[in-house]
């Protein structure tokens, strides 16, 4: 049996959890990143199972509303489950991802450091400068055409656009 973890939401439904996965997050956004891609992808595993439901046809017999809400509950059980399990590795995906980005990232005190310590900011610019053409150099010249060894008269030409609707 797994210890219960109260410091992170359990489910994307669970708005508490989500509060304090929020404030953890604002601490600490690497230590809180895993648990949300995991809930990201619990959420899109239920959805798609939702979709797979409703493709499905249902018959008089067994349908009713009761039965959508357990179905629902129990999908949503079963994608948080599959979720913690890293099934389908989309929580890994997200965490990569968001792992290069926020590297990437200078954080504003060592921005505002270098700033005071007189260092040119390295910024990212807004239109990185494109190679051009150029026009000293030819493009490469285009096949010609295949030519028919022998040309249609015009007469050949006319009856062949007038008999095509």
């Amino acid at each position: 049996m797994e210890p219960i973890n109260n410091a992170t939401a359990r489910s994307y439904l669970d708005f508490q959890g989500l509060g304090e996965l929020r404030g953890q997050a604002a601490r600490d956004g690497k230590a809180a990143l895993r648990e949300t891609a995991q809930q990201f992808e619990a959420l899109f595993l239920q959805m798609m199972m939702k979709s797979m439901r409703e493709s499905i046809e249902k018959s008089d017999l067994m349908s009713s509303p009761h039965a959508d809400t357990f179905e629902a509950m129990f999908d949503k059980e079963v994608s948080m489950a599959m979720a913690k399990r890293n099934s389908i590795g989309l929580a890994d995906m997200l965490v990569e991802a968001q792992t290069r980005q926020m590297n990437a990232i200078t954080p504003a005190a060592d921005a505002l450091a270098a700033r005071e310590a007189g260092a040119a900011p390295t910024a990212m610019p807004l239109n990185p400068p494109q190679p051009g053409l150029s026009l000293q150099t030819a493009p490469t010249p285009l096949a010609p055409l295949p030519r028919p060894a022998t040309a249609l008269p015009l007469s050949r030409i006319d009856a062949l656009t007038r008999s095509q609707p």
